[in-house]
């Protein structure tokens, strides 16, 4: 067994966590992370109201008797969903652990922190990094370049971003982008972090409320297989490689291009398209390098453990054999 600090901290049996993601993050797929030992989050914002991520948080605590999060994703838009309201929710439901992403959680802290709640604060730079830290973040997420969604504009991978955090940090530091089986946690570990974060690789698994054909697409990645868009826009997302986000990146690349010239084209109802028909050239969807690492779709419960169990053998096995 592999125990760390974030272990210790959300009292989970490994060091594995799958982050929230949009459309996919429901109890279906956090409850079966939380019943395989590890700390998975419903993303509050797929529920279309407050009351609506109330009954999802429910039908998870239904399902698992073991800890699980909310991810809450604060983001500035011309007409913002009521934060505040989610996060009451969140506070009064039991759950003891809140993923937050975009801008600070620090509106938030107390609200949090009189509900007992630990946050987990989702970071692409060191600077953020230390900013939640100084609000009373109990632990980071570091995204490097490789992961899916909007990694940041700093372009660091995880290689050496996540060290750089650890060197600067005193709270645990969870590596997220590329990481996807027992050679990424050794690596992670190894790093100075305490845990891995992972997306895409979650997708993946039988029980990840998305179409089969999304799951095919991502056995049969490579590494060459996501795209990036919004660069002109200084939003950096990275996506999976189709022929709509092929043509996003094609129109940004024109001078004077604006972001209403490709905003139909990755609205969120198509990407939903994509996810609940399995018609993959209807729009975007999220996805990191990792992708060109998958090679099944397993149970989530097979996930975790083939992922653990390769990274205590390469720990004590293959890395111990290089000291004899």
């Amino acid at each position: 067994m592999l125990k760390t600090r974030v272990t210790e901290l959300f009292n989970i049996e490994h060091p594995v966590i799958q982050g929230g993601m949009q459309r996919v993050s429901t109890a279906e797929l956090v409850s079966a992370v939380a019943n395989a030992g590890a700390l998975g989050f419903l993303s509050a914002l797929t529920q279309p109201t407050p009351e609506a991520l109330a009954a999802e948080i429910k039908r998870t605590q239904s399902m698992t008797d073991k800890p699980f999060g909310v991810n809450l994703t604060i983001l500035p838009t011309l007409t913002p969903p009521p934060y505040e309201e989610y996060a009451r929710v969140i506070a009064e439901s039991g759950v003891k652990v809140v993923e937050t992403a975009g801008r600070s959680p620090e509106p938030f802290m107390q609200l949090f922190n009189e509900a007992g709640i630990k946050v987990i604060h989702k970071c692409t730079s060191v600077r953020h990094a230390k900013k939640a830290q100084a609000v009373g973040c109990a632990a980071v997420t570091i995204d490097g370049f490789e992961a899916a969604g909007h990694p940041g504009e700093d372009d660091i991978p995880s290689l050496v971003l996540v060290p750089r955090s650890v060197d600067e940090l005193d709270i645990p530091v969870i590596a997220c982008g590329g990481f996807s089986d027992g050679r990424s946690l050794a690596a992670a570990l190894a790093l100075g972090a305490d845990a891995i974060s992972m997306g895409t690789r979650f997708v993946g698994t039988q029980e990840s409320p998305v179409h089969n054909n999304l799951k095919q697409k991502l056995v049969e990645a490579s590494e060459l297989d996501t795209q990036l868009i919004f660069r002109k826009f200084r939003n950096t997302a990275r996506v999976f490689k189709n022929s709509v986000s092929v043509e996003v990146a094609e129109i940004e690349s024109r001078e004077g291009t604006e972001f209403s010239d490709v905003a139909e084209l990755v609205a969120g109802k198509r990407g939903a398209v994509v996810l609940e028909t399995g018609e993959m050239e209807q729009g975007i969807w999220w996805a990191g390098i990792s992708a060109g690492l998958i090679y099944d779709v397993p149970t989530v419960a097979q996930l975790v453990t083939r992922i653990v169990d390769d990274a205590q053998e390469i720990i004590t096995g293959r890395l111990a054999a290089f000291t004899k």
